[in-house]
């Protein structure tokens, strides 16, 4: 493999699979392209036998799952913006041109932006599978481990329902199951790429929005779209988690998003919230001694 190093620290992935280990693989989804059908939330839960989410009107658009959970693995926002984008009266987007045209003219859909300067932010969401992992990091019975792809995966004949992981996810990706407790996530398909198979929700992508494949390539391929984005005048366009050095280590599934993270209900910092807890130990654990040491001198100065 080119591009960034593999340091996956503490995950078990790539030294102890040694020869057995495979080159990290991952998500690139490219939300300008994407065109809202959920037809990956119904592949996820067809495949990996998903119960079915809490359905109805919400008030929040046409999105009837809402968020990623135990029961949605795979979520498509839709973000509904009420604001000119492009022209200063509304009347043309630029990042309408220049991110769906393609997809347009390819499948002949319609665009996403109304005359009343309506814009719909369309975004398939799932687990970052997160290069420094936090919810296995704090996962006292290795129910969560890190496969020989360098993904993230729940084991579920071994979660306690324990729910440590779900407050340590920045992204608030993992949730407890009602009926039995258990934490349940993307499995980014593990088995499916063990029998050299794509995720089911990247096969059943009808426009190429979500793409499976060796990170490091995801990666190339992300940069150069969104160059041609912005060469097209999507000045607004970014990349979300191919960043090594963020607080995360970088994502095992990318973005390209037309808007600021907050925009799509991501945080725009994310951070490993347990990755210094070593450190604070330690420096605890000196502080302890050194007030042991101070407390056993006053108590035998004091007798002398």
């Amino acid at each position: 493999m080119t591009g960034h190093a593999i340091t996956l620290r503490g995950d078990g992935w790539p030294a102890t699979y040694g020869a057995e280990a495979q080159p990290r693989m991952g998500f690139f989804t490219d939300t300008s392209v994407c065109i809202g059908c959920k037809a990956c939330e119904v592949a996820c839960k067809e495949w990996n036998r998903v119960p079915a989410s809490s359905q109805g009107f919400t008030g929040e658009s046409y999105d009837n799952t809402r968020a990623l959970g135990a029961d949605t693995w795979r979520h498509v926002a839709f973000v509904e913006q009420r604001k000119p984008v492009g022209a200063a009266d509304g009347t043309e987007s630029l990042v309408d041109v220049a991110a769906r045209a393609e997809a347009a003219d390819r499948w002949g859909l319609q665009t996403y932006q109304d005359g009343d300067g309506m814009r719909w932010l369309m975004a398939s969401d799932v687990c970052k599978h997160c290069t420094h992992a936090a919810c296995l990091e704090v996962c006292p019975t290795g129910a969560l481990f890190r496969t020989e792809f360098g993904t993230v995966v729940v084991q579920p004949d071994i979660c306690n329902g324990c729910g440590y992981c779900v407050p340590a996810c920045p992204f608030g990706v993992l949730d407890r199951r009602e009926d039995d407790g258990r934490v349940w996530k993307c499995t980014l398909c593990y088995d499916r790429l063990k029998d050299d198979k794509e995720p089911a929700c990247a096969q059943a992508c009808p426009t190429d929005s979500i793409q499976f494949g060796e990170l490091d390539a995801l990666r190339e391929r992300a940069g150069a779209r969104l160059e041609r984005l912005r060469d097209a005048g999507a000045d607004q366009a970014r990349l979300y988690g191919e960043d090594p050095d963020d607080g995360v280590g970088g994502f095992g599934a990318l973005f390209l998003l037309l808007d600021e993270p907050e925009t799509y209900g991501l945080p725009p910092a994310p951070e490993d919230p347990v990755r210094d807890v070593g450190e604070t130990w330690a420096a605890a654990g000196a502080a302890a001694l050194a007030l042991g040491a101070a407390l056993v001198a006053a108590v035998f100065g004091g007798r002398r």
